[in-house]
């Protein structure tokens, strides 16, 4: 489990089929064999240390499936340890589980942050609203906007410097995950066959009672 919330930039320093080297510092403290890290939003698990890096595996449905295919030796990547027990949720619930991965279609400025609009495919679109949550490289994003096949973010000033996003153009591939609250909604929606209410949110626990919700809107 994860929060989006980037710890450091890696560099990649070693590129194979199976396996990836990364040259990093601040989240090797306390980071032991067989912890798991999320490598742009990639949950893998690290299976061999070194002064100034580490190593992990990767499968054929990882690379099929996420950004990591294209890394070249020198690419930077976003780089989050796991949460620890009692940390601080800054971000949302990142599970590090990819759906998919987008194109950046247009990045504008605005004012002091950066708009970038995504797109996505259309499977993940139910999933997108505004205002909600996403991961775009592991990275917990807020939804500013959205049409039938894309979406937009505002990155701070912050999240330009420490991240890999500061660096993303028009035509780069990102990795996405979406918020797993609303895959959760939409699964029991799907088994129960019927329309979201309050009564059914609160049966399934998303919100403490329907006459609590009604009071805190």
């Amino acid at each position: 489990m994860f929060t989006g919330i980037i710890e450091e930039i890696g560099v990649v320093k070693e590129v194979s089929h199976d396996r990836l080297a990364i040259k990093a510092h601040k989240v090797l403290e306390e980071t032991k064999v067989g912890d798991s890290m999320a490598i742009n939003g990639v949950c893998l698990t690290v299976v061999s240390l070194e002064n100034h890096g580490f190593s992990v595996n990767v499968m054929p449905e990882t690379l099929r499936r996420t950004n990591l295919r294209g890394l070249h030796y020198n690419d930077q990547v976003n780089l989050e340890r796991a949460l620890a027990v009692g940390g601080r949720l800054g971000g949302h619930l990142v599970l590090g589980h990819v759906d998919d991965t987008g194109e950046v279609m247009d990045v504008t400025s605005e004012e002091t942050a950066r708009l970038m609009r995504i797109s996505a495919p259309a499977k993940l679109m139910p999933y997108i609203v505004d205002k909600g949550f996403i991961a775009v490289d592991g990275v917990s994003l807020t939804i500013a906007g959205f049409d039938d096949l894309s979406f937009v973010v505002s990155l701070v000033a912050y999240t330009m410097e420490h991240t890999t996003l500061g660096k993303k153009r028009p035509g780069d591939i990102v990795n996405l995950e979406t918020d797993v609250v609303a895959k959760y909604v939409e699964s029991l929606k799907e088994r129960k066959k019927q329309d979201l209410s309050l009564e059914f949110l609160a049966e399934y626990g998303f919100i403490g009672g329907t006459h609590n919700a009604v009071d805190a809107g």
